[in-house]
């Protein structure tokens, strides 16, 4: 780890707020270190257990929400930083903390959001993450006593950072998100009133591209929910792997990821997987013995993808793989199977009936509860968010507060909001 250290200079390890020693006494933490525990301790982290991943996270006790996937993206991240050399505390912290800013109800309640903020920026999980790390979590505090979040280092607030530029410069959106809804928003990554944070995280990077340490936290996301979601699928009972309908699972993988991938393509990259050695020759069947046998491809297939990436990577450069001196490389038959991953968990559960109807009542429950809070604010508002509507000049202001209350709540906490203030 000491030679890992040693790639990294005073700028990264700097934070917004200079922070003096710890005592003495205390146990002795390097700079990223501290970051990844400030994360794990923080609200916003705690709340991810009570979050839509794919289906709601009272549905089933086996399925994962977006706790339980963020450790295992930190994991994934934390392996593949490791072999490349980058430090593994920035990859795992970018890791843990990259769906922070995931409102109620996944990507359904982003997309709900994003189109109620419409008078103040929009709303995108991603720059929400940036706004609780800098700005709404409860840690350090500035000399003029305005919050700075968690006060990270540079470095490690760059990892996090999965789209370095503003709603004016985002790309045109298109595609599916992981969970299958359309990407109506743009994504990006900073609001215009946390310009000033974005602003010193990005010191010195080239304008538009994201540093190793966020490419490596990127493909573990990928990575995670697409080996992930189809292990849920199993053993939900929705997915057999054995008996898979090819021509219509090709359907949704060129409706919602690769448009211009032929039937020959994907089964070629199908059979690819299935003579994967842990591929299962009998359907699921709810046995250990079953699971365990699930357990095991996952396993094989995550080391699958990241040992192909590692390996084009190291064959692409010398490195050293840290911050913007390389870059991460895909190669196209890695990304096609993890592409086909996500096909066969979209076809047989992303578009269940029962889920489409659900996601309408979110939506429609999240326009209720923002109408209801700037109607009633700040009654109603935590008082953590008091201060902000108070310090608020106009009403984009105000309904950017009472959109970062919502956006803090759980699946739960939404519904009994809702029910509490109706």
């Amino acid at each position: 780890m000491h030679a890992v250290e040693e790639r990294y200079g005073e700028a990264d390890r700097e934070r917004i707020v200079p922070e003096p020693p710890k005592r003495v006494d205390a146990p002795e933490r390097k700079p990223f270190e501290r970051d990844r525990a400030r994360v794990v301790h923080a609200a916003s982290f705690r709340r991810l257990a009570a979050k839509t991943q794919v289906v709601g996270p009272q549905s089933d006790d086996f399925v994962r929400n977006r706790l339980t996937h963020s450790l295992e993206v930190a994991q994934i991240a934390r392996d593949l930083s490791r072999a490349l050399g980058t430090h593994p505390d920035i990859a795992e912290t970018a890791a843990l903390a990259h769906d922070l800013g995931h409102p109620p109800f996944g990507h359904n309640g982003e997309r709900a959001l994003h189109r109620l903020a419409a008078g103040c920026g929009g709303f995108e999980g991603n720059a929400q993450t940036l706004r609780l790390l800098t700005r709404l979590e409860a840690k350090s505090m500035d000399d003029a006593g305005a919050s700075v979040g968690l006060n990270l280092t540079r470095a490690t607030l760059d990892a996090c950072t999965k789209y370095p530029w503003p709603l004016a410069d985002a790309p045109v959106p298109g595609g599916v998100h992981s969970d299958g809804m359309t990407r109506e928003g743009a994504k990006f990554g900073v609001y215009d009133d946390d310009r000033p944070a974005f602003d010193w995280l990005r010191t010195g990077a080239p304008d538009g591209r994201r540093c190793v340490e966020a490419q490596v936290m990127d493909l573990a996301d990928d990575v995670a929910y697409s080996v992930h979601d189809v292990e849920d699928g199993t053993v939900a009972g929705r997915i057999d792997l054995t008996q898979l309908d090819r021509p219509a699972v090709w359907e949704t993988v060129r409706a919602w990821y690769a448009p211009d991938a032929t039937d020959d393509e994907l089964d070629e990259v199908l059979d690819r997987l299935q003579r994967v050695g842990s591929w299962p020759r009998s359907s699921y069947d709810g046995t250990r013995a079953s699971l365990a046998a699930l357990k095991n491809l996952t396993s094989d297939l995550i080391g699958r993808f990241c040992g192909a990436v590692q390996q084009a990577t190291f064959a692409a450069s010398d490195g050293p793989f840290v911050r913007y001196q390389a870059d991460l490389v895909i190669p196209d038959d890695t990304w096609t199977e993890i592409t086909a991953l996500k096909g066969i968990a979209a076809h047989y559960v992303m578009q269940a009936d029962d889920r489409v109807a659900l996601q309408a009542r979110q939506r429609e429950l999240l326009a209720e509860l923002v109408a209801m809070l700037l109607d009633r604010a700040p009654d109603e508002l935590d008082e953590a968010f008091l201060g902000d509507w108070r310090a608020a000049a106009d009403d984009g202001a105000r309904l950017r507060v009472v959109i970062d209350q919502v956006a803090s709540l759980t699946d739960a906490s939404a519904l009994s909001w809702h029910a509490r203030l109706t």
